[in-house]
């Protein structure tokens, strides 16, 4: 059994909403910035964003959102994260729905944001398709590319906790280096967020499920891959899948 001083068990609900307010704000920025650069801001500055800029954007962003708030939240971002972390035993169940609902709010208010300044300009930055590209292939891309982000994530947690330095400079790197040679093929989300908040305002369903079927069976697949490479979660995993607000009072 997990140290409980070790693992935090959120007992203090006090402190929830700054958690919840640190899933929405981060989930917000990220989203800002992949919805943004991947569609809006390229658009308006007619195509001058190349591939890399799109695509490494999201990585640093990531990574400067772990360092700012990583210790609040754990700076999941991403319900596939925040599944992975639950399935695998270093996160709550009882806590999944708010981080989800966080989450959520944040990305579509990103994408409420860009509307309202932009217009409906690049598609809003919604993920799509690469050309000649089928929806159960990218599907199954989105499925292999999540299996990697989350094994780096849950691989960090568990040797170096996501709140540290390695964690925020693999994560953001994984991410980073993902979308340089994936995104033309699907878009590269890794996060049903990221890429259902931009449908959602826009009113166009028709690849969501990609976008939501391929991170969660991921995330599913590289929780296994974890217990085959590391065995049963350890306390440093569930410190960083928790954060450690409050630590020493709850």
């Amino acid at each position: 059994m997990l140290n409980p001083q070790l693992a935090p068990d959120f007992s203090d609900s006090t402190l929830e909403w700054r958690r919840m307010f640190a899933e929405s704000w981060g989930t917000f920025v990220l989203v800002l910035v992949a919805a943004g650069g991947g569609g809006v801001v390229r658009d308006l500055s007619g195509g001058s964003l190349s591939l890399a800029m799109i695509v490494v954007a999201p990585g640093l962003m990531v990574m400067e959102i772990i360092y700012f708030m990583g210790t609040v939240s754990s700076a999941h971002l991403n319900p596939a994260v925040t599944l992975a972390f639950a399935v695998r035993g270093n996160f709550p169940w009882r806590r999944v729905p708010g981080y989800f609902t966080a989450q959520l709010i944040g990305g579509i208010a990103a994408v409420v944001f860009l509307r309202a300044m932009f217009g409906k300009t690049g598609l809003l930055g919604a993920t799509v398709l690469g050309l000649g590209i089928g929806g159960a292939k990218a599907m199954v891309m989105e499925l292999v590319l999540t299996a990697g982000l989350v094994n780096t994530i849950l691989g960090t947690a568990s040797g170096a906790c996501n709140i540290g330095t390695n964690g925020a400079l693999a994560v953001g790197a994984y991410i980073a280096l993902a979308g340089l040679w994936a995104s033309p093929i699907s878009g590269a989300s890794m996060n049903p967020v990221r890429s259902f908040a931009p449908d959602l305002v826009r009113g166009n369903f028709h690849t969501s499920w990609i976008y939501i079927v391929g991170p969660i069976l991921g995330a599913l697949v590289a929780v296994g891959f974890e217990w085959i490479l590391r065995g049963k979660p350890t306390a440093t995993g569930t410190i960083a899948a928790r954060g450690t607000l409050g630590e020493g009072n709850e």
